[in-house]
């Protein structure tokens, strides 16, 4: 994992040794309307106020998802938001106001906007269409930083981000690094300061570190870019920095690092079979709560006894259930507790601290009954040149899992991976009665260093590879019908997709590809801008264009569209910045010069996927029938 993948971009071990099942006993689930799934939550992505008064929400205002706020004692919410072009997917209270991103039509330039709990005084913070706002801290429970945040902007360079302060109530901006030397990242300490940075030649990166602000940056260490050194948090006194690092290790582990000797001091927690991703760090107590790791389920680890003991006394009265505490207030008086699990997309709760009682809230999609929906089953196989993969099998509720129609559904990223929990698209697939296959192919995250280098150079190749064995395991398994198997992907999965119709074009009956990339000559071109330092990476791990020319050819499926034989169905944004639109649009031109049909759907207001409702209606409407078509799926229970 490497600072591209970022931007890119997510126990005990169960082997589900054989798939075979008995006969199911189970009744089959109701047909559910396709729009249950897809469309807006009631209420979603809760946040509590910093004096605990109100929490706040995200839900449906005119087809589009809107911030509400809510009093924690009364029911009556407020809207906040008034956007109707576009959902607003993020956000977070900073002081007495509430603080969100938006971009334009998906094209990934966010801005910044702040406003009051009661709709009133919008502010837009970071007003510069085209450019890219990110959000970098918060700076909560920093003195003196109370309307104050630390932000990136690529206005000087599109390239590149500078970092600001930016006042959540003027939006007045202060430069804080004048950044000639183009560092591309920054870390702050717990008292807003910035200590490090990082600069990188393309392949190599280069950590830089300051005392204090007086201070000009020296160099800390140079990794190269398959190697992991991820700063996390520095610690209560702001002299040793956690860091996720898996130097001298296959392993992303959590360590004590120490900038001034120039060392990692101490190792503090690792798990041998999966890369740790990530902390919980508390800024007002100075306490290293938790770290967190992705096996076949989401696990944790915890430093701090009281909010361990916490969590597995949410457990035990949630059995089944994943838990998280999402937010909590300044005092620790009230937080918001999350649980879902794979038939359960989202249940919230109003926590309270002192009495320990956790009040539900909200169900975000009230509408779908748990006991309708099918479960995710982690498994593993093997690939032919023996790596162990592992994936996640859905069978339709109700039907016994012999000869049935699949849709094998690999990964975005390619370098990130699929876990286990509630998936709109998988359960809608299995409600409509397919087997749903989701692979962890060579190159995804969570596995260690080894098995993400397996990946380099091999699109289309050993990655393709593990999909097809995927699918194979499945025919022998006796689950998957041969004759009725399709494959659907978004970005690298519709890359995969576009792949697996060229390179095995008697595998599958039918496919859709969602922003997929189809020329990997074209792809390299159209990356955006702030991905261009890091170019050099993917030439290392896709190809060169001009060193590996061969290989990107044999690659690229727009190339070998003389090969396809299967119904394909493409859908694409017209704003998407990561794989730009030529990518579809030549592949289907390439299709109907050879008098082949292709069904193609083209949004102007989206980006990379479809974000808003409307536009997911027709897209997942249109792929059920596409896949009923040439799939022909047995209907599930009577209409």
């Amino acid at each position: 994992m490497n600072k591209l993948m970022l931007l890119i971009s997510a126990g005990i071990l169960f082997t589900y040794s054989s798939c075979k099942q008995p006969e199911a006993k189970e009744t089959p689930a109701p047909h559910i309307d396709m729009k249950l799934f897809f469309k807006n939550p009631a209420k979603a992505g809760f946040r509590i106020s910093p004096d605990g008064q109100y929490f706040s929400y995200r839900a449906d205002y005119k087809g589009k998802t809107n911030i509400y706020v809510q009093k924690t004692t009364d029911t009556t919410p407020v809207r906040v938001t008034n956007d109707t072009l576009r959902s607003i997917s993020s956000y977070f209270w900073k002081g007495d106001r509430i603080v969100y991103a938006q971009d334009i039509g998906g094209d990934e330039n966010f801005q910044v906007f702040s406003v009051k709990p009661d709709g009133s005084d919008m502010k837009a913070l970071t007003p510069f269409p085209g450019f890219r706002s990110d959000v970098y801290d918060d700076f909560r429970f920093i003195p003196g930083k109370e309307k104050l945040m630390l932000v990136g902007i690529n206005k000087r360079n599109k390239e590149y981000f500078d970092p600001y302060l930016l006042n959540i109530e003027t939006g007045e901006l202060t430069l804080l690094y004048d950044n000639k030397q183009n560092f591309d990242s920054w870390y702050p300490d717990n008292t807003g300061m910035l200590r490090m940075a990082t600069k990188t030649d393309g392949v190599n990166i280069t950590y830089l570190y300051r005392n204090t602000d007086k201070d000009s940056f020296q160099t800390l260490l140079t990794t190269n870019f398959k190697e992991g050194f991820y700063p996390q948090a520095f610690d209560a006194e702001n002299k040793t920095i956690y860091v996720m690092s898996n130097l001298g290790r296959d392993k992303l582990t959590l360590v004590r690092y120490d900038p001034v000797a120039k060392k990692e001091v101490e190792e503090l927690f690792k798990n041998n079979d999966y890369d740790l991703q990530g902390i919980d760090y508390d800024r007002k107590t100075n306490k290293l709560i938790s770290v967190s790791w992705e096996g076949e389920k989401t696990e944790e680890h915890y430093f701090d006894k009281d909010r361990g003991d916490r969590i597995a006394e949410l457990k035990k009265k949630f059995p089944g259930f994943d838990v998280m505490l999402t937010t909590y207030d300044d005092n620790m008086t009230k937080g918001i507790v999350w649980t879902g699990n794979d038939v359960t997309p989202a249940k919230y709760y109003l926590y309270d601290f002192a009495t320990r009682d956790a009040k539900e809230v909200a169900n975000a999609y009230p509408w779908l009954n748990a006991e309708d929906l099918a479960p995710m089953k982690p498994i593993q196989y093997k690939t032919r040149d023996g790596l162990t993969v592992h994936a996640y099998l859905t069978l339709p509720k109700g039907v016994a899992a012999k000869n049935l129609p699949v849709v094998i559904n690999p990964h975005g990223g390619p370098w990130a991976r699929d876990g286990w929990g509630y998936d709109p698209e998988v359960q809608f697939l299995a409600n409509r009665g397919y087997a749903v296959l989701q692979m962890n192919y060579r190159g995804s995250t969570g596995y260690g260093k080894q098995f993400w280098e397996s990946s380099f150079k091999q699109w289309g190749k050993k990655m393709q590879d593990d999909i097809t064995d995927g699918v194979e395991y499945l025919k022998k398994e006796g689950i998957a019908d041969p004759k009725r198997i399709a494959i659907y992907g978004g970005s690298y999965g519709g890359y995969a997709t576009l792949a697996g119709v060229t390179f095995t074009p008697d595998l599958y009956a039918c496919a859709v590809d969602y922003v997929g990339v189809s020329n990997l000559f074209t792809f390299m071109k159209t990356i955006p801008p702030y991905w261009k330092p890091y170019l050099d990476q993917f030439y290392e791990m896709v190809g060169s264009p001009t060193k590996d020319s061969l290989l990107l050819a044999e690659a690229s499926p727009v190339l070998h569209v003389d090969k396809i034989k299967t119904p394909l169905f493409i859908a694409q944004g017209a704003n998407d910045p990561r794989v730009n639109k030529a990518e579809s649009d030549q592949m289907v031109a390439a299709l109907k010069a050879r008098g082949v049909d292709v069904q193609y759907m083209v949004k102007n207001n989206e980006g990379h996927g479809f974000h808003n409702e409307d536009n997911r209606f027709d897209f997942y409407g249109a792929m059920e029938q596409f896949l009923a078509k040439y799939l022909k799926p047995q209907a599930v229970a009577e209409k």
